[in-house]
Formats: structure tokens, C-alpha cells, sequence
């Protein structure tokens, strides 16, 4: 029997406290649970600096227990290295993808952060980005940010993330 190849996704959402460390956990736990951990590399990150190197939400890490699933995620913000190792970059929202599309103000500057365009400036770009909502069997594109809603917005985060990544996993397995 040949081995298989390691693959590589990136979950990638705009603070790296709410949805993308639940979808990567989420992601996780259903490798680990059919056994084919060791066939990937998975992570999440941010498209803005605001929460580098703290916990997710801790509505998120409740919900994630709610089901039994676990994280110790600290967050990150993307490099250009991501779009060279990672085979794909999932994201949250439209607004991650579209140039010029999300605005953020941080320490008195303005930056224009935008995932197409960052993968346009790397030469090796690799990485095939799209929408983690692309892969809902119910529809669902957009996985709305809960981070201003309460334990019932996470909850649907989650439900979304778990339909989202098995479909995910069926197509690139």
C-alpha cells in the first residue's frame, strides 16, 4: 500500500480568536478520529495582528468542550510563507478574499489586508484559497463572525465548521 501524501490547510479568519481556531480544531479532531492525522498539517490564522498570541474566545474553547473537542491554539497572523506551504487556505468570509476589502486601523496606521493579494506577491504561491463555506452541503457561504453575539452564534459557527470541514475532507482525502 503507497503512503499518501501529506497535506497542508490553513483556516484563516480576521482576529484568529472565534472561527478559524474553532474550524481548526473542528478539522482536528475529524482527521484524528479516522485515524489520518499523521496525513496532515492543519492551522489557523489571522489576516489582522489584533490578538497575536492569545487563546481563542472563551465562548469558542466552551463550545468546542460542549462537544468534547479541544484546543490550545494561540493566535498567529498569515505570512507569505502560508501561501508557499499550505496546499489550502480556507477563509470565514468575503471579506478575507476581495482586494482591498477589509479595512483595519491598529496603532494609528491603516493597512490593507487581503489574502488574494498577499498570495499574488509570493512567487511560490501554492496554496488554492477559497471560501471554507464553498463546501457547506447546506449552502451556507458566509461563516459569520460571533465574536459581538452570544453562546448560540457560536454554536452555529460550530455546526457550520463540522459540515464544512467533513465535505472539505471527502474532496481532498
Amino acid at each position: 500500500m503507497a503512503e499518501q501524501a501529506t497535506k497542508s490547510v490553513l483556516f484563516v479568519c480576521l482576529g484568529n480568536i472565534c472561527r478559524s481556531p474553532i474550524a481548526e480544531a473542528v478539522f482536528r479532531k475529524l482527521v484524528t478520529d479516522q485515524n489520518i492525522s499523521e496525513n496532515w498539517v492543519i492551522d489557523s490564522g489571522a489576516v489582522s495582528d489584533w490578538n497575536v498570541g492569545r487563546s481563542p474566545d472563551p465562548r469558542a474553547v466552551s463550545c468546542l468542550r460542549n462537544h468534547g473537542v479541544h484546543t490550545a491554539h494561540k493566535a498567529r497572523q498569515i505570512t507569505k510563507e502560508d501561501f508557499a506551504t499550505f496546499d489550502y487556505i480556507l477563509c470565514m468570509d468575503e471579506s478575507n478574499l476581495s482586494p482591498y476589502s477589509v479595512l483595519i486601523v491598529f496603532a494609528d496606521t491603516i493597512a490593507y489586508r487581503d489574502l488574494n493579494r498577499k498570495s499574488n506577491q509570493v512567487k511560490t504561491c501554492k496554496a488554492k484559497i477559497e471560501l471554507l463555506g464553498s463546501y457547506d452541503p447546506q449552502k451556507q457561504l458566509i461563516i459569520e463572525d460571533p465574536y459581538y453575539g452570544n453562546d448560540s452564534d457560536f454554536e452555529t459557527v460550530y455546526q457550520q465548521c463540522v459540515r464544512c470541514c467533513r465535505a472539505f475532507l471527502e474532496k481532498a482525502d
